[in-house]
């Protein structure tokens, strides 16, 4: 199976956020942009691995700024890393204001996918060709995030009764 550069996963979303995606607080609701960063980074490992691709873990989420209604939400996912039929994809959401501003980011989002087979099994996904600094400081960082990952579930596993 020959490699994919990271550049062949990258997708953009953008979207206008209106008075049907606020929260009680009059911003934008936390799960209308989750649901936006899972499309956009299972469009993006579905374009790695050339097979669907299902949401494995949200490794993180972060809220770092609120998204107003009005503003534009652009969602940027890119693959960070893959094993043997998983995928790390990297997300960055990013909101400007409709008539025109300094966008500001205001979420970042780390996902694992698992590509599927027609049968619905997992399958083999593509390596990945990384090929700029950049993008072989989120490879090692995706690393880090897996090896914790596995440890965190070895550590809960020996104390489930």
């Amino acid at each position: 199976m020959d490699p994919k550069p990271v550049s062949a996963s990258q997708v953009t979303f953008i979207r206008t956020m209106t008075q049907l995606d606020a929260n009680m607080a009059g911003n934008v609701h936390g799960g209308v942009i989750m649901k936006e960063v899972d499309s956009a980074a299972g469009t993006a490992a579905m374009r790695h691995a050339g097979t669907l691709c299902v949401t494995a873990t949200i490794d993180e989420l972060s809220f770092l700024q609120p998204v107003h209604v009005g503003d534009i939400l652009v969602v940027k996912a890119q693959v960070n890393d893959v094993g043997r039929t998983s995928l790390e994809v990297g997300v960055r959401v990013e909101a400007e204001p409709l008539g025109g501003g300094e966008r500001r980011h205001t979420t970042s989002a780390y996902l694992v996918f698992v590509a599927l087979d027609a049968q619905g099994h997992p399958t083999e996904v593509p390596p990945l060709l990384v090929e700029t600094e950049e993008e072989r400081r989120r490879q090692a960082q995706a690393r880090i995030r897996r090896q914790m990952r596995k440890e965190r579930i070895d550590r809960l596993r020996r104390h489930d009764d």
